[in-house]
């Protein structure tokens, strides 16, 4: 009886509907592609074959070239000077026959002759400080480009090479096959450069004193990719976009003036010569502390060592094994302090370096934001492998490399730390060490698709900043979260607002981007975290992530190889999402369009009344019926306000009748009915997420998902039907969608605030 009820009820108003619209149709529409947000990413995304599979995973063909590096390196503390020799050992994996290797010239970016300043344009301001001016017009210029002396074979015969700005090619005398390795050198030096003056990613930094600290990265010829997907990543560095780099093997020589404290990435193979007998007392000690750091070398050892400077030399040797890039830094000025973090079975190391100048900020948080960091990276994604994670402090610093990063924060010259200062030292910490996991382990292509570096990274992060503080409450004030920058949905609105003329989508080269930091950096970490908190919800989302951590890690992913992958582990459909928030720049803005309120009769209203008469049905042809009113209509009559779904006579004869007594039991009573209707001025598809609050006071929070735009793309109806009725209705009541527009999120319709009383609010939810 119920079927037979709803299907008479279904023809009867789909016939309506189909009528009316051929009535009003006077031509037809031309035909259009198909543009529905959540059409899958077929035109977006290659196609899978043997080295990239359809899931996300590797394929049963997949490669990776490998370059094997032992270098002999020595820094001129007095020159400023680098001067190496280095041996490169490249194993052809690919099942191609290589006629020419690539390799990366970085440091040319600070040639004499570099093109880099040429490809920004640049404008007369009305005034510019003194310093500025000086250093724009009238800088006699720094050359630090390499100078490449020697390009041998493995015999010591010269091989051919051709520099391109920051690309060299090196021609072989005979195509390398697949399964074949080549073995040749390259000898250089370069001028290195004071990174606090250029704000390069290396360098060195003087200390008022006169000592200098020293950060060293880039500073060899490297291999570049080649793979499957580009072939050679042979891509120009132009400064701001970072680096692709094979997998490899490193043995390290560096030679320092013999007074200097140096780490690198690699395990010290020399220590007993290096370390003193008290410095290996303490080192020993640090292997054993999981609580807090132990100073290896005291600030007292360091002030004492930066008053002479010794003119003789010691030789530091390291080893690294898969990795795919080396950096060091030395200084007599630095303080040394270590401790041990558990790691799956065993423990690695987490150390800082630092001058007396980063004190007592330095050693009361950065080993220990190390740590933490280790221990949340890893519970999100793999154990770390490495033997160790070195934080050094470097003035306006804030890079990556395997095993080691440099980062800012300092006290101010009074001695004074602010909350500002310590927090963003270690928010610039946890990311940097954050990066041994992205891309130094998962080794995406940075040169091309900066997101997935520092977006996945930056993420990544925000999970780890919120643990810290749980981790180190005493880093916190009371009452306070910890004040992470990126993540939250709503720390990305005033971007994601902005004029679309200076906006750019997530996959989009990030030397073409025009915000570098939230197109990179913020858009795609609140992306995922919101794909985390809000879609997927933590559990799936945690197993995604880490399936995709553990398929690339030394490995090298692409975009499609993360989308697929969180798919493939989650079985939640995201190509609509990976669509809207990373190819394209639209926005979220969802509203309450309209609320109409119903009340239930057995009285025919006039709609109804008007489409039977047109079809020639009579009222006692129907079978037992309920019609809904609406309050501003005119069927709506006063005595309707007070009814109860009892006083329907048709309704309860029919539920009498029709439903058992102990299915009736348990049937809900709702008395009022409402058509709400959601409108998306935005072109985001996010779940409406709605806080209904009724007149007794409680409230109730229903998420409706995504999908239920997936056929009306800019407005969708869903009717409540409640026991109590409705006095308040909000969307996104706890701000995670990033919707740029929460002015139309209420009803009944929140007044509109003036400058002033924005300006009041938002203080005081700060």
């Amino acid at each position: 009886m119920r079927l037979l009820n709803s299907l008479f009820l279904t023809t009867l108003f789909l016939v309506s509907v189909s009528v009316s619209a051929q009535e009003e149709t006077t031509k037809r529409d031309p035909g259009h592609y198909n543009t529905n947000r959540f059409k899958q990413l077929y035109e977006e995304f290659s196609t899978p074959n043997m080295f990239r599979t359809a899931s996300g995973a590797p394929g049963p063909s997949y490669y990776q070239q490998q370059a094997d590096y032992k270098m002999d390196i020595e820094l001129d503390d007095t020159n400023k000077k680098i001067t190496g020799n280095e041996t490169i050992t490249y194993s052809n994996n690919s099942p191609d026959p290589l006629e020419y290797l690539w390799v990366q010239l970085d440091q040319n970016k600070r040639a004499k002759d570099s093109k880099s300043p040429l490809i920004e344009p640049s404008n007369i301001a009305p005034a510019d400080m003194a310093g500025s001016f000086a250093q724009n017009y009238m800088d006699a210029g720094f050359d630090g480009g390499f100078k490449i002396m020697e390009v041998k074979d493995a015999n010591g015969s010269p091989l051919k090479h051709t520099i391109n700005q920051t690309m060299m090619r090196v021609d072989m005398p005979k195509t390398l096959k697949p399964g074949e390795k080549f073995v040749f050198s390259i000898k250089w030096w370069y001028n290195i450069n004071d990174h606090v003056v250029d704000r390069a990613r290396s360098g060195y930094e003087t200390f008022e004193d006169g000592n200098r600290g020293y950060v060293i990265a880039q500073f060899y010829p490297r291999m570049a990719v080649y793979n499957d997907v580009e072939g050679w990543q042979n891509s120009q560095f132009w400064g701001r976009d970072e680096f692709a780099l094979p997998f490899g093997n490193f043995e390290v020589n560096i030679t320092v003036p013999a007074d200097h404290i140096m780490d690198a990435t690699g395990s010290l193979q020399n220590r007993k010569e290096i370390f003193t007998k008290d410095m290996m007392s303490r080192y020993e000690a640090a292997q054993k502390s999981f609580v807090k750091p132990v100073v290896i070398v005291t600030q007292a050892e360091a002030e004492a060592a930066s008053k002479n400077f010794s003119t003789a030399k010691r030789t530091w040797k390291f080893k690294a094994e898969n990795v795919r890039d080396y950096a060091f830094a030395t200084s007599r000025k630095y303080i040394w302090d270590m401790m041990a973090v558990k790691m799956g079975s065993g423990s690695v190391m987490a150390v800082s370096l630092y001058p007396p100048e980063s004190n007592p900020l330095w050693e009361d948080w950065s080993t220990r934001a190390v740590a933490s960091t280790l221990k949340t990276y890893s519970r999100m994604t793999f154990d770390y492998p490495y033997p160790k994670a070195i934080s050094v402090s470097a003035k306006n610093q804030g890079m990556e490399y395997p095993m080691i990063c440099w980062n800012h924060g300092r006290p101010d010259k009074d001695g004074t730390i602010s909350d500002r200062t310590k927090f963003g030292m270690i928010s610039v910490i946890i990311h940097e060490v954050g990066h041994n996991y992205f891309p130094m382990i998962v080794n995406s292509d940075e040169r091309q698709w900066t997101w997935m570096d520092e977006g996945l990274n930056t993420f990544t992060q925000y999970v780890a900043e919120q643990d810290f503080a749980e981790e180190h409450p005493d880093a916190i004030a009371p009452n306070k979260q910890y004040p992470s920058r990126r993540g939250p949905a709503k720390n990305i609105v005033d971007y994601m607002a902005g004029d679309q003329g200076q906006l750019a989508p997530i996959m989009t080269k990030g030397l073409n981007t025009y915000n570098f930091g939230a197109n990179a950096y913020a858009k795609p970490a609140t992306a995922l975290n919101i794909l985390r908190e809000t879609i997927m919800g933590r559990e799936l989302f945690d197993f995604a992530f880490k399936t995709y951590a553990h398929r690339w890690m030394f490995k090298h992913p692409t975009p499609e190889d993360f989308f697929r992958t969180m798919e493939d582990a989650s079985a939640v459909d995201l190509d609509w999402y990976w669509r809207e928030w990373f190819y394209t720049t639209d926005y979220v803005d969802i509203g309450v369009k309209d609320v109409k309120k119903f009340y239930v009769t057995s009285k025919m209203n006039k709609e109804v009344k008007e489409m039977i008469a047109a079809r020639g049905i009579s009222e006692s042809d129907l079978p037992p019926m309920v019609y809904l009113v609406e309050e501003d209509s005119e069927d709506f009559e006063e005595s309707m306000r007070n009814a109860k779904l009892e006083d329907v006579k048709t309704l309860n004869e029919y539920i009498m009748d029709n439903i058992p007594a102990e299915e009736r039991s348990k049937m809900k009573r709702p008395n009022f009915f409402y058509k709400v209707t959601f409108d998306k001025p935005g072109g985001i598809p996010m779940p409406i997420i709605v806080q209904y609050t009724y007149s007794d006071g409680s409230s109730e929070k229903v998420t409706y998902p995504a999908e239920v735009w997936r056929k009306n793309d800019q407005s969708v109806g869903k009717v409540v039907a409640s026991e109590m009725e409705i006095t308040k209705i909000q969307l996104d009541p706890d701000e995670e969608t990033a919707d740029i527009d929460t002015s139309n999120n209420s009803w009944p319709k929140r007044k509109q605030l003036g400058a002033f009383e924005k300006f009041k609010e938002k203080t005081n939810k700060n």
